[in-house]
């Protein structure tokens, strides 16, 4: 891989991860219950689910489910669901994906939220296996190639789940009001909302 190919895929990935997404809402909730430290379990759990499909990416695990008629639509459905449940319990203030007495919850927990939340946006998945060959040299050996961009992205992903966790202990003494934190519930449960129905409607 050569190095402008391999800065230009940084690139891309600090955008692409920056963007706002259920990962980094979901960090940024944990970290304004919990505090940064505290959305650590979750950070790794968000960051086990992208490892994963990345590297199943790679893999070609991909065209398993181009092949087999039906089950990219059972994912996505089953992803879209779980989303809107994740908004539908902020909205009314219950325990997903922001819990005000959450810190007594143990860490297995928490990476587990992180993990579901990662893992449920099955499109990931084909995103990535169009996304990821474009920076790789057909003449080198590729699994070094994959190996090295999934180090990257996950390295990037990283960054931004420390920058939005950082973000979200500040903004949690703003909200020790409780007018101003119901707001904030159901503001980020409308969002979490809008990325389960964003799934379900979507056509790949």
């Amino acid at each position: 891989m050569a190095l402008h190919s391999w800065l230009l895929f940084v690139a891309a990935v600090v955008v692409l991860c920056g963007t706002p997404g259920p990962n980094m809402l979901h960090i940024l909730t944990r970290s304004v219950a919990l505090g940064w430290r505290g959305s650590l379990p979750a950070m790794a759990g968000c960051l086990t689910a992208l490892v994963t499909v990345l590297a199943a990416s790679a893999a070609g695990l991909a065209a398993v489910l181009t092949a087999v008629p039906g089950l990219f639509d059972i994912l996505r459905y089953v992803g879209a669901a779980y989303l809107v449940g994740l908004g539908f319990n902020a909205w009314r203030n219950r325990s997903a994906p922001i819990d005000v007495g959450s810190a007594e919850l143990p860490r297995a927990h928490l990476f587990r939220g992180g993990f579901l939340v990662g893992i449920s946006n099955p499109k990931l998945l084909l995103f990535a296996t169009a996304f990821l060959p474009q920076f790789i040299d057909r003449a080198q050996p590729q699994a070094l190639q994959f190996a090295i961009l999934v180090a990257t992205f996950a390295l990037v992903e990283c960054l931004w789940y420390a920058a939005y966790a950082l973000g979200g202990s500040s903004l949690a003494r703003h909200l020790t009001h409780p007018r101003v934190r119901r707001w904030f519930d159901r503001a980020t449960g409308g969002i979490f909302i809008g990325f389960g129905t964003a799934l379900l409607i979507a056509r790949v």
